[in-house]
């Protein structure tokens, strides 16, 4: 099923093209790609690197990318900051800064070797962007020059708060890691708390219009989806205790999944759902479930088709193609079966763990450790490999015990990769 966003394609002087990718995992939220006519194969030295950009900041944001414009989140010295980058204006092998605005301070604490800075992705609605902070400030500004329309703090305001387990300051945890999702004219926000674990905001004017009051979980580091099911539109959201669908019109109940036992500390990748299906995957051993929703009466119910730990994905996420979910397992990359999750095949020497992304018949896996970037197959049969090459340089800013953790993106034309401060653009546009 196509996940729709309601977002609108953004209008600021200059084209935007059809594989656009405007917020966190592309426009359906589910890293599948739009574009076509990509390379196939890649030279032995890998795609053209067209230009590297040094002053990202520190952070696991990944872009948006709208037209000629580059959108993401870094930390530069005590604060972060919203980065618009002009990516059609290439000099010496770089790109020109269009604007950069304050979201608000850096978020570290003193134990932590291994983040500090932004971990969530901004996303584009028209002429407008969203941004949310480590520290939960959330941003609303004009794409065109950066201008503030309005803000929030999610924990002041809200009474925000994120999971702590497996380290982090109270209520804080990790940060705030929810990519801020769009949809009409609300703006759904996972503020996590005793007031609800969902918040919709008017989206022009930052404006609560209503909280979930029955789900009243912290949040953990997943972002929601929407989705339609049963001719139902709701969000779907996965916290430490489970997966929960929210009635899009008011954030009331529909269904819910209390896990026992819950998850652990490594709930980050976005649910996925395909027609009555909602499939959760997560790290630490917590493994995978899949459920079938279904109606009843006024409400949904949930029954669990399987769970098992064949996929047990840390944060690089996993992509549903066909019927086959692809990613990486905790022992090695696999492709799964989503209806039975049984695995289909596994390939383990190949490529350290890392993330992954979809495009034009094939996926882009990302290697957290080395910064090895491999092309292969969308292939249930087994790892077919396309071509290879590694990062010219991995970041001297990453704290001691991260790793490369922020996705790639294929949009346009360009594979786009960051290691916190660094951010490379490669061409694997098929030459016509």
């Amino acid at each position: 099923m196509r996940i729709i966003t309601g977002l609108l394609l953004l209008t600021l002087g200059f084209p935007c093209l059809a594989a656009d990718w405007p917020q966190y995992r592309g426009p359906n939220r589910d890293d599948i790609s739009a574009d076509k006519g990509l390379l196939p194969t890649w030279p032995k030295a890998g795609p053209t690197l067209l230009w590297t950009y040094s002053n990202a900041g520190v952070g696991y944001s990944g872009p948006a990318i709208m037209g000629d414009r580059y959108y993401t989140i870094g930390g530069r010295g005590d604060d972060e900051f919203l980065i618009a980058l002009d990516i059609k204006t290439i000099k010496d092998n770089t790109v020109a800064e269009a604007w950069a605005v304050k979201v608000g301070p850096l978020f570290q604490f003193k134990s932590n070797s291994w983040s500090s800075g932004p971990s969530t992705t901004p996303t584009v609605d028209g002429d407008l962007i969203y941004a949310i902070g480590g520290n939960g400030d959330l941003l609303c500004v004009t794409a065109a020059d950066g201008k503030e329309k309005w803000r929030k703090n999610l924990p002041s305001e809200f009474d925000a708060q994120v999971n702590p387990i497996g380290g982090g300051p109270k209520n804080l945890g990790w940060g705030f890691t929810c990519s801020p999702l769009v949809d009409g004219e609300q703006l759904i926000c996972l503020t996590g708390g005793p007031k609800g674990t969902l918040t919709a905001l008017d989206k022009k004017t930052g404006n609560l219009l209503w909280r979930s009051t029955e789900l009243k979980d912290q949040a953990a580091y997943a972002s929601p989806v929407v989705a339609e099911i049963e001719g139902v539109r709701q969000y779907v959201v996965l916290t430490n205790q489970g997966l929960a669908g929210l009635n899009a019109k008011d954030g009331t109940m529909l269904w819910s999944f209390r896990r026992k036992p819950a998850y652990g500390t490594e709930v980050v990748n976005t649910p996925i759902v395909q027609g009555a299906f909602v499939y959760a995957t997560v790290g630490a051993g917590g493994g995978c479930d899949l459920l079938k929703i279904a109606k009843d009466g006024d409400k949904f119910k949930a029954d669990v088709v399987y769970a098992n730990k064949n996929m047990a994905n840390h944060h690089g996420n996993v992509v549903l193609f066909g019927e086959h979910v692809y990613g990486h397992s905790g022992r090695a990359w696999a492709c799964q079966d989503f209806k039975s999750g049984e695995i289909v095949w596994e390939e383990r020497a190949k490529l350290g763990s890392g993330s992954m992304t979809y495009a034009d018949g094939h996926f882009y896996c990302f290697g957290e450790n080395d910064g090895q970037v491999v092309l292969i197959e969308a292939s249930k049969v087994g790892w077919k490999e396309g071509g290879r090459f590694k990062l010219p340089q991995q970041s001297k800013l990453r704290k001691p015990s991260g790793k490369i953790w922020t996705p790639p993106v294929v949009a346009n034309g360009r594979l786009f990769l960051r290691d916190q401060d660094l951010v490379f653009c490669y061409d694997v546009k098929a030459k016509e």
